[in-house]
């Protein structure tokens, strides 16, 4: 029996899983290959980012901008994992599209809170290279999938 291995046993599929030893604050439920990437691994870092930068928004926006900045962050991670899992190209491709725009998504709304003045230009430089790093990568994977 390997991990994660369909077995057969008393007439029914059963599912072997072994289960990894609990970890604090960077523990995982799975271990998957894409967590593994550097793209997924600066995504996470854009999150954080996006949610510290979003702590500062009037309260006004919390269920409006701030609410979509966050969403949309989140998309970008979560969109990369499923495309990574997926099987066919196409799959993968469609996925990691979706990630893509969530990044156009997520550097207009910040343009929008640049000219509201929720932000000043300065406070978006760590952002900026997150966005930038992952938008390349997602650009050069989908690139990839083309050939």
């Amino acid at each position: 029996m390997e991990n994660g291995k369909w077995e057969e046993g008393n007439g029914k599929f059963i599912m072997r899983i072994k289960l990894l030893p609990f970890r604090t604050k960077s523990s995982t439920m799975l271990n998957l290959a894409h967590k593994q990437l550097d793209v997924y691994k600066i995504g996470l870092k854009l999150v954080q980012e996006v949610y510290n930068l979003t702590k500062i928004f009037p309260k006004e926006e919390q269920f409006v901008l701030v609410s979509q900045l966050r969403r949309a962050a989140i998309s970008v991670c979560s969109n990369l994992a499923e495309g990574s899992s997926r099987r066919t190209k196409p799959e993968k491709k469609r996925f990691y599209e979706i990630s893509r725009s969530s990044l156009v998504e997520i550097d207009t709304q910040f343009e929008i809170a640049l000219v509201l003045e929720y932000l000043h230009a300065k406070q978006l430089e760590k952002f900026q290279s997150y966005l930038e790093s992952v938008f390349r990568m997602l650009s050069k994977m989908i690139s990839n999938l083309n050939e």
